[in-house]
């Protein structure tokens, strides 16, 4: 590189960081005026949109577990380490013989540089989740039947910032950031060599939202696929959100991938209800209108139904920023069931009918990984909550089950809950993707 080219590349980085720092300066001026548990509920209050020309930026620094540190469990919950020592853990699978899948992922780093996009991409760098990939998926094993992995191995290696897994019959799928693929597997196998075999193509492109999650029908005919958005409130435009903030169902006998729900800004974890047998997910709701807006969110979903976005939020609360408006989308628009909070960045979720190694208290209800918000002041999020249900619908507020990842004065952060499943044992896992470790729930001995 020229000495001219070197000052230059100089000057640029000098001017970037200026932006962030003034970014940041610009948005201490910004504060909740309600309480997160106000956004939550049934009814979460929704106060007028604050509109704002950058997002506020509240970044809580990595720090990790050290010492035999680990979450606060509720009262009458203990919390252990199942696996450490991992490589950014983010979704989490269970296979019928006990054995645990962890997806270890992060962005495939193809999102559209804007500004605003290289000011997000400075902040998750912040915040732990700028490296590269790690692209695998791990198999752990409890060989010993103790509580904790003895055996952590490779049984997928060299993906495309790999998320949900699903295994239907002999064939493991897995979702990558750009396609479903599949490879065959074994009851017990710990390596898989087979190459992937392609099933569908998925929105990929610069891919902002780029998790994509699957979950597999109880009779094992379809598929379940979420896709999230491309922007915050399109604001690249329609034409760059085809196929996208929704929830697809592909048909495995036929290959015919169709959209099932619309209007979904980011969807991620779901989950079948035990009584209703009704398809539920986790929703990132979106940004750039206050810290008190928009509530997270999980719902039940069915097909042909359309969620809002970007035209409206919780039913028809129009968003004024979408050019053109679509009045006669807005007006169909069904309002979720459940919020969780606003900027709370809820993305695990699995129902506890089978988590016999809980209190009897948590075992009626759906668990929620909250990773925590980047974007509101102050912070939200940064924990694992426990929505009870009753007759198949959520019912009171939210409990704590795991908090103590955010430090008490907000600066830093030891880990951030993201993938929750109940194991073959009845315990409560939950993917920490920086803390990089799985702690294990069960009630406390």
């Amino acid at each position: 590189m020229s000495g001219r080219n070197i000052w230059v590349a100089a000057g640029v980085l000098v001017a970037c960081a200026a932006v962030v720092g003034g970014v940041v300066q610009y948005s201490r001026t910004e504060h909740a005026v309600f309480s997160v548990e106000q956004g939550m509920g049934p009814d979460p209050l929704l106060p007028a949109p604050a509109g704002r020309p950058l997002p506020t930026v509240n970044i809580a620094h990595p720090i990790g577990w050290k010492n035999g540190e680990r979450p606060t469990p509720a009262p009458g919950l203990g919390v252990t380490a199942f696996a450490t020592n991992l490589d950014h853990p983010r979704w989490l699978y269970t296979l019928p013989n006990g054995d645990v899948l962890v997806a270890q992922s992060t962005s495939p780093g193809t999102d559209i540089q804007t500004v605003k996009n290289r000011i997000a991409g400075f902040v998750m760098g912040e915040v732990g989740a700028g490296m590269p990939s790690p692209n695998r998926i791990m198999l752990l094993r409890d060989e010993n039947a103790k509580g904790a992995a003895t055996l952590q191995t490779v049984l997928l290696d060299h993906l495309n910032s790999p998320f949900g897994m699903a295994l239907v019959g002999n064939d493991l799928y897995v979702a990558n950031a750009d396609a479903i693929v599949k490879f065959p597997y074994h009851q017990g196998d710990t390596h898989i060599t087979a190459q992937p075999v392609k099933v569908v193509d998925l929105p990929a492109g610069y891919n902002h939202h780029w998790t994509k999650n699957i979950l597999a029908s109880p009779d094992g005919r379809f598929l379940y696929v979420t896709v999230g958005s491309n922007s915050n409130v399109a604001e690249h435009g329609m034409a760059v959100e085809e196929g996208r903030a929704r929830i697809d169902r592909l048909d495995l006998q036929t290959g015919k991938l169709e959209p099932y729900a619309t209007g979904l800004r980011n969807p991620n974890g779901m989950g079948w209800e035990p009584q209703t047998g009704a398809l539920w997910v986790a929703v990132n709701e979106r940004d750039e209108i206050g810290s008190d807006l928009v509530p997270d969110y999980i719902t039940s979903v069915h097909d042909g139904e359309f969620y809002g976005w970007p035209y409206s939020y919780y039913g028809q609360h129009v968003d004024v920023r979408v050019n053109p408006p679509r009045p006669d989308l807005v007006v169909t628009a069904r309002a979720p069931d459940y919020a969780l909070g606003p900027h709370t960045a809820s993305l695990g979720l699995t129902f506890t009918d089978t988590a016999r190694l809980l209190p009897q208290n948590f075992q009626h209800g759906v668990m929620v990984g909250q990773h925590g918000s980047w974007n509101r002041r102050p912070k939200s999020g940064y924990r694992v909550i426990y929505v009870p249900f009753v007759a198949g619908k959520p019912e009171g507020m939210p409990q704590d089950v795991l908090t103590g990842f955010l430090t008490p004065d907000q600066e830093h952060v030891h880990g951030r809950p993201v993938g929750v499943v109940i194991d073959q044992t009845g315990a409560l896992l939950v993917a920490d993707d920086v803390g990089n470790t799985v702690w294990r729930v069960t009630a406390a001995r």
